[in-house]
């Protein structure tokens, strides 16, 4: 097709079409690649014009359409390499430009491993980028989305170009690590791009109404068009951008109404959280949004009464027209009744909390609320001391979801008959201020690198990564951390060697009938280290301040004493098991065994991993031993981490319900994903079928479990929860997030 071409271009040298037939013969043999390139490169220095010559060859073959490694590709990247060693050949003026139009016709269907190179060697970048522009739109408008789109990446075109005309059919394909390397690099086009799908993610929204302008579009994928996709994706860009969540009000006013329903469910179902504590976070959750504001008192009214709606409306400073009928009138009518009675459950309540709970053994005046350096240095004069054993506990504002690592709002120091309390952000306010940031963090490093001062905490690993999120100077505290006692491992031990102590934690028929409102009503069993003080101090911790606001200052009086009884309780555990250890079951030299580095919080572990058995029902797990009868060590449901594989989305959300961390597979998803993310995440995956065998393979042993798909999610997750020996109890149910 290119013969009157070839001898037009190249009237002096070679022709062009019979080196390609030289070539592609030496291609087939496998063995003669390098004769091939010898001949590739003997070849161009015969060609009249190299460049023109490519464009015959591209042109008249068709290999390098297919993915992959193609003669085509071979003969391109070798001309590049030669064109280095011989830049005269090089074209420039109306030549060059001739030959840059030959070149996008090529580009527009060649595959993306091609790209780079021929840019590189028709000099695209130097060419007129209105031409570029041009040549891109022409491949848009044939509906060639993804093609319009990497040019345009590859030619750094973005900025000239509407980011909405051009990711749009790329979003609707569901290509979207495309459009996340088309903005990748500017920042206001990320901007722009979130601020397009927020709009997406408003109520009155209709997908249809975009999609009728790509009609025809292949691929097209509306499931991924509902809005809890939307919000996702919002959420994980905003993230990966590092940008503004305000940029997306929307999506974030979806979010907080989330916050408000699960409030809503800590409240008045599962009855978990105080009236304080959850005023607290409903005023922060709602602030001044009105469109939230309204939906706070549609859902009093449906959870509570009319009355707490009217007092919340008032609050809130609605105006009469967003209020319901007859909210209004039922605030008057009971504003007085109302606080008698908050009076009177006031009373009740802390008479009881003395009865039921742990009490510090300290004076009220014992406890110090430092938030100046000055008060500061007599914490440190005492705390630093050689033989010194200090209690260490930390608080923070509880997330519910929201992106982001937490940071400290509160440093617990208990030694002695003292309790300290550092109001961290205050602190690190003051040091920002005065010009002396590693101020703090020098006083924090000392004591725990101090191996003559015996630190006490539970599960320090989380409470250490919360410091270093709040104070980059800490960021290397745990590798740090020298003669500290993590009583998370004490707890461990005692678990282990005390039949008595599986009493605390009630365990739970998972598949009887789900509690009645009037059963929820009850205290839930204790866990963590309330259950540990329980254990060995006879009462457990209160916790119902644990979901505090623990940003927001002034602290309530609460609150203090809540911060002061989880540090100063460690002082008085610790001194009654190393008095008598053996009563407990634990070992008579427990301060030389306990004293070492904080330890990590552990997964579903030792139980996996010894060899393959068939489980009665037909499940398999490599890794178990064949001739073992005995089941592995019991774990809790937050202990135990899987993923499950898509035909188990049922059996996901139950065991969810249980309180096991649970990921899972989208519809859409490659099985294969679950052992990717196993292995990055330290999961076990559930599968079922065929699946099973491929993923087994590529995961440790242990790491695999095949359940039987044609059984209900309830008798799918008794099979999983007995086969690893998962102990759910009462206090596990519904207490991880369900949204």
């Amino acid at each position: 097709m290119n013969q009157e071409s070839n001898s037009s271009d190249q009237p002096g040298g070679q022709d062009p079409l019979l080196l390609l037939k030289t070539l592609q013969l030496l291609w087939t043999k496998k063995e003669m690649k390098k004769q091939l390139k010898e001949e590739i490169r003997r070849g161009f220095a015969g060609l009249e014009d190299p460049l023109a010559g490519l464009l015959d060859i591209l042109e008249d073959s068709s290999d390098w359409k297919g993915k992959g490694h193609s003669l085509g590709y071979y003969i391109t990247s070798e001309l590049q390499l030669w064109i280095k060693e011989h830049p005269a050949v090089q074209q420039s003026g109306m030549k060059l430009k001739k030959l840059q139009a030959r070149v996008f016709r090529i580009l527009a269907q060649c595959p993306t491993n091609l790209h780079d190179p021929l840019i590189s060697i028709y000099q695209l970048h130097t060419a007129d980028r209105n031409y570029l522009l041009g040549h891109v739109s022409h491949l848009y408008h044939k509906g060639d989305y993804k093609e319009a789109a990497i040019l345009s990446i590859k030619l750094k075109l973005q900025p000239d170009q509407d980011v909405e005309k051009m990711c749009t059919p790329l979003l609707l394909q569901d290509k979207t690590n495309l459009v996340e390397a088309y903005v990748g690099e500017y920042p206001e086009l990320q901007c722009k791009l979130l601020q397009i799908l927020d709009t997406w993610c408003e109520p009155s929204f209709n997908i249809k109404d975009i999609s009728r302008q790509y009609q025809g579009l292949s691929k097209y994928k509306p499931d991924k068009f509902n809005h809890k996709m939307l919000s996702k994706l919002v959420f994980r860009l905003l993230e990966r951008f590092n940008l503004d969540p305000a940029l997306c009000p929307n999506v974030i006013n979806q979010r907080h109404l989330r916050t408000l329903n699960y409030l809503f469910y800590k409240r008045f179902v599962e009855k978990s959280m105080t009236q304080e504590n959850w005023t607290d976070h409903v005023q922060n959750t709602v602030g001044e949004n009105q469109w939230l504001q309204g939906h706070l008192i549609q859902l009093l009214i449906s959870y509570s009464d009319m009355s707490t709606a009217a007092r919340w409306a008032q609050r809130c400073n609605l105006p009469k027209e967003m209020l319901p009928y007859g909210v209004a009138d039922e605030l008057q009518k009971l504003k007085i009744q109302e606080r008698v009675e908050e009076a009177e459950k006031a009373e009740n309540y802390e008479e009881g909390k003395k009865k039921d709970y742990y009490q510090l053994p300290i004076p009220r005046a014992n406890i110090h609320f430092l938030q100046t350096w000055g008060e500061m240095l007599q914490c440190w004069e005492k705390v630093l001391q050689p033989g010194q054993v200090v209690g260490i506990d930390m608080e923070w504002r509880p997330s519910f979801g929201i992106v982001g690592k937490p940071r400290v709002s509160l440093l617990q120091i208990a030694v002695g008959e003292e309790v300290f309390l550092l109001d961290l952000p205050q602190l690190l306010e003051q040091a920002e201020r005065e010009d002396e940031k590693e101020k703090l963090s020098h006083y924090i490093q000392r004591l725990y690198s101090d191996p003559a001062i015996t630190k006490l905490g539970y599960g320090m690993s989380g409470d250490l990564n919360s410091l270093a999120a709040t104070c980059s100077a800490l960021k290397d505290m745990d590798k740090q951390a020298q003669g500290v006692v993590d009583l998370l491992t004490v707890d461990k031990q005692l678990q282990k060697s005390s039949i008595d102590w599986k009493k605390g934690g009630r365990k739970v028929d998972v598949l009887a009938p789900e509690p009645s409102c009037e059963d929820r009503a009850f205290r839930q069993p204790e866990r963590g280290l309330s259950l540990l003080v329980q254990h060995v101090l006879g009462k457990p911790l209160d916790k119902t301040e644990q979901l505090s606001n623990w940003e927001k200052r002034p602290l309530r009086e609460e609150q203090i004493l809540y911060a002061a009884s989880d540090a100063y309780c460690l002082l008085e555990v610790y001194g009654k098991l190393c008095k008598d250890p053996a009563s407990f079951g634990l070992s008579s030299n427990l301060t030389e065994s306990l004293v070492g580095k904080p330890s990590i919080k552990p997964r579903a572990k030792k139980q996996l991993n010894k060899q393959e058995v068939p489980s009665s029902s037909g499940q398999q797990c490599k890794g178990f031993d064949k001739e073992a009868s005995y089941p592995p060590d019991p774990i809790s449901p937050k202990e135990f981490s899987v993923v499950c594989d898509n035909m188990l989305q049922g059996l996901g959300r139950y065991l969810r319900c249980l309180g096991v961390d649970v990921r899972i597979l989208e519809n859409e998803d490659d099985h294969r994903k679950a052992a990717e993310i196993a292995r990055q995440e330290g999961r076990v995956i559930l599968t079922s079928g065929l699946p099973y065998q491929t993923l087994q393979s590529q995961v440790g042993e242990g790491r695999c479990f095949s359940v039987n798909c044609s059984e209900k999610a309830k008798e799918q997750a008794l099979q999983v929860l007995k086969h690893f020996n998962v102990q759910v109890t009462l206090a596990d149910i519904f207490s991880r997030c369900q949204f």
